[in-house]
């Protein structure tokens, strides 16, 4: 209970000096086991992402000594860029049940990685990772908006190189803080999305919609620097 304590209070003063966060959410020197269940909405028809990001940091949040351990969310342009990616995920694999996986094992790990970041796990080397992959993936982010916005510039094969740095960037950021379960999120989710086949549909005229959205989140987030 006392090192929770301690965590809270490296939480408050991380906050209180403006820390920049990774993820668009926020970024510890020991290793913090942080557990892998989340409490399953009870439906998932009207899918929300930041309901599922909530419900995962509230779970979090209450195996530690008090809330002010981390104030985590999503933003309003960052759940609709996330709503976007699990209906493109949804309609590509045809399975509901595979689009809600994904989605909630990113929410997952992005809770579970900002949890670190703002408790202080992170050692200097490990800083240095966490700072190459937000670089990463900005250059992500703008390479699938250069993409979007530029005709007959698409080249699924960059995109989904770009998606596997970021994973064994993270991969090694969380060697040591996350459990095996976790690491296996991590891969699940780049590995979906670095699908080929799947850039390849997201680019195509069937998706033109979905893609319309998530390029206009995805401007606006790297516009506001938040990516």
């Amino acid at each position: 209970m006392e090192g929770a304590r301690g965590e809270g209070r490296q939480s408050r003063q991380s906050s209180e000096n403006g820390e920049k966060p990774l993820l668009s959410f926020s970024l510890r020197k020991r290793p913090l086991l942080v557990t892998d269940h989340t409490p399953t909405p009870s439906t998932m028809e009207s899918f929300s992402s930041k309901s599922l990001a909530l419900q995962a940091e509230k779970k979090l949040l209450s195996k530690m000594a008090g809330r002010s351990v981390a104030h985590l969310f999503i933003d309003e342009t960052s759940s609709e860029v996330l709503d976007e990616l699990y209906r493109v995920s949804k309609e590509f694999t045809h399975s509901r049940p595979k689009a809600q996986r994904v989605m909630k094992d990113l929410i997952k790990v992005a809770v579970k990685v900002a949890v670190l970041h703002r408790s202080g796990c992170f050692a200097p080397g490990e800083l240095a990772l966490a700072t190459r992959f937000r670089q990463k993936l900005r250059q992500g982010a703008m390479t699938a908006l250069s993409f979007g916005e530029v005709d007959f510039t698409f080249e699924a094969a960059v995109l989904a190189r770009l998606l596997i740095e970021c994973r064994d960037i993270l991969l090694q950021l969380v060697e040591h803080h996350l459990t095996p379960k976790s690491h296996d999120r991590i891969r699940h989710v780049f590995d979906h999305y670095a699908d080929p086949d799947l850039l390849a549909a997201l680019y195509g005229p069937d998706f033109t919609p979905h893609l319309g959205k998530i390029c206009a989140g995805l401007r606006k987030l790297l516009d506001e620097g938040k990516l």
